[in-house]
């Protein structure tokens, strides 16, 4: 098996120690040439994670002058990442780029067309995709299992410090932003595209910091409405993330998401048609030993073309359009 050379490009993003250090745990899959970030404020801020450790910092120029690199990882800034990538493309490499793409839609869409026309893969990181519990529930929706969705409810908060919070207000939408644009990844997989979006993002003025720490979002469909919401000063919001899939013939909860995920199927056929005792069942959807080694190994496997991204650009771009319109 052909090993990806790899280099972790930017170093800003939530998810870039995350990264570095699932694509390390795969040392036959991954050849990692270096680490490049070309702002010396943002390599004085995280440049001394541990996650880094060993891996040699290299410069814009020599990652762009060598043939023998295949692809690279995008964790650079949020509202950085998408030219990043595009300089990327540009050079012929590959490009996993960390979500959610950008603010700019039009260079979000150029880079997708560059990337179609150079026949290359831009993966984006949305990690739930590869989650066992969310594919048993794609699956469940596709097969008509559920019958018509009428509803899907999903919350996907945190508990962080003000100074995150702060940090939110350089984002349109703010929380919906930074964490929405996964749930709304998520709608989208299981119900296509809603005919409007009607968003409600509020700050909480917690610490009077004026950031856009509490979001909700309305996804308008012909058939029902489903919803975001997301906290930024949700207590130990993260163990409480969910989503709940409600259709004609069945509902499935996953509740948490993650750590552990556990998940719940109800039928129709098991209820008898009405309400009573709880007749949902716990499900077992699979298991993954790490939250982002499915989507790496993946990459690789489109990288060395061995597969199709199956997600394509014009479902990408579809997406972030949703994201922003969610963060009005």
């Amino acid at each position: 098996m052909k090993k990806i050379k790899v280099v972790h490009y930017g170093i800003a993003h939530d998810h870039s120690t995350a990264t570095m250090d699932c694509v390390r745990s795969f040392p036959d899959v991954f050849d990692i040439i270096g680490i490049c970030e070309p702002d010396e404020e943002t390599w004085a801020t995280f440049g001394k994670e541990r996650s880094y450790d060993g891996i040699p910092r290299i410069s814009e120029e020599e990652l762009f002058s060598r043939r023998d690199i295949d692809a690279a990882l995008c964790e650079g800034h949020e509202l950085r990442s998408v030219s990043d990538a595009q300089k990327c493309i540009d050079h012929g490499l590959h490009v996993h780029l960390d979500k959610p793409g950008g603010t700019d839609i039009k260079a979000f869409e150029r880079l997708l067309k560059t990337a179609d026309e150079k026949a290359l893969t831009v993966q984006m990181g949305y990690m739930y995709r590869y989650n066992p519990a969310f594919k048993y529930a794609v699956n469940a929706v596709r097969s008509g299992k559920l019958g018509k969705i009428v509803g899907i409810d999903a919350t996907f908060s945190r508990q962080d410090t003000p100074e995150k919070r702060r940090w939110l207000k350089q984002f349109p939408g703010g929380m919906m932003f930074f964490l929405g644009c996964h749930i709304i990844d998520m709608i989208l997989l299981l119900n296509g595209l809603p005919d409007r979006i009607i968003p409600f993002n509020r700050s909480s003025n917690w610490n009077n910091d004026g950031s856009m720490d509490t979001s909700f979002a309305v996804l308008d469909y012909p058939n029902g409405v489903c919803s975001v919401r997301i906290h930024g000063n949700e207590v130990n919001g993260m163990a409480r993330r969910d989503l709940k899939i409600v259709g004609t013939l069945g509902t499935i909860e996953i509740q948490p998401l993650e750590h552990p995920t556990v998940m719940y199927e109800a039928l129709l056929k098991d209820a008898e048609g009405v309400n009573g005792p709880d007749v949902a069942r716990r499900i077992f959807p699979g298991y993954i030993s790490g939250r982002y080694d499915d989507m790496m190994l993946d990459f690789a496997a489109c990288v060395r073309g061995e597969k199709k991204n199956a997600y394509t650009s014009e479902y990408e771009l579809a997406l972030q359009k949703a994201v922003l319109e969610a963060c009005q």
